[in-house]
């Protein structure tokens, strides 16, 4: 068993009865000892094409010189006036941040900024649902990202009871119009949805949990989440179904391993903005294992 650090955040539930894989499973939150059947698929989980982490050293390399043809990107933004926009929606521990650091590591803050909103406020909650997020879109030459966006509406709050089945369906009825006009209104938009299996999800958790530096992550409604994978997974299906449209497609990336999953975020921003100077060698091509479009690139993977 992995042993994690006793350095235990803020105390939580007891074990979980969780059932994985047709197995009846216990996990216990509390417990520093992370079980091996957890261990031992962190990596594979849901059927995750890979049984190694992609190596640090060509990682690294990799990682730079994307970046540099995103300062490149950034450049051509500004000189051109163009706008992109890019959502960032998974599950609890996906890898949303980490992702969106390393896109926005060395762009110009000043035009590349992420928008990460908390839960609406009282004049929030009266408003028109997509208003609060509107207020944050791109301007001429910008770049914005959102750290989870009006998405919400699709996952967290229809499985936690934060919304009524009416506002959940109209959320589905209407959201595809909505982005018909932000692409129509010339915006390079993108929305990534960053997959991980079961025992990734909870080794991450775990980890978070008895981490000093990552423990402000883990959260009651993380614990809540743990027995709801199934009714998670059917919002996201629901959701992909009604709101994956040739103009503003659902891009998947099997995220089981950061690093690769990183990568082909930014392969593919790259390779959908025709910047100056772009260098399609140093881009390369895609990993098609894991990264593709719509609800039939998961199949029976998850």
């Amino acid at each position: 068993m992995k042993k994690a650090k006793e350095n235990p955040a803020t105390p939580t539930s007891g074990p979980l009865k969780i059932k994985i894989d047709g197995k009846e499973r216990e996990f216990d939150i509390e417990n520093p000892e992370l079980p091996d059947w957890v261990e031992d698929k962190k990596l594979t989980a849901g059927g995750y094409p890979y049984d190694k982490k992609m190596n640090s050293d060509d990682y690294d390399e990799t990682l730079e010189k994307l970046q540099i043809e995103l300062v490149k990107a950034q450049a051509w933004l500004q000189a051109t006036g163009k706008r992109v926009m890019a959502l960032f929606e998974g599950r609890d521990a996906a890898g949303k941040g980490g992702t969106i650091f390393v896109v926005h590591q060395y762009l110009n803050p000043r035009t590349a900024r992420n928008v990460a909103l908390t839960k609406p406020t009282p004049t929030e909650l009266g408003q028109w649902y997509y208003q609060r997020y509107v207020d944050h879109f791109p301007t001429s030459g910008e770049f914005v990202t959102f750290d989870r966006s009006w998405y919400n509406r699709a996952g967290v709050e229809p499985v936690m009871g934060f919304c009524t089945p009416e506002q959940h369906e109209k959320f589905l009825d209407e959201t595809p119009h909505f982005e018909r006009m932000i692409v129509n209104d010339d915006i390079h938009f993108f929305k990534f949805w960053l997959n991980i299996g079961r025992e990734t999800q909870l080794e991450r958790f775990h980890d978070r949990r008895y981490s000093p530096l990552k423990s402000w992550k883990f959260s009651p409604i993380d614990v809540a989440g743990i027995t709801k994978w199934d009714d998670y997974t059917k919002a996201r299906d629901t959701m992909f179904e009604r709101t994956h449209k040739a103009f503003a497609p659902w891009i998947i990336v099997r995220a089981n391993d950061k690093r690769r999953a990183r990568l082909a975020v930014m392969r593919r921003i790259l390779l959908s903005l025709p910047y100056e100077g772009r260098d399609l060698d140093t881009v390369d091509k895609e990993d098609k294992k894991i990264i593709g479009e719509g609800p039939s690139f998961l199949g029976k993977q998850d």
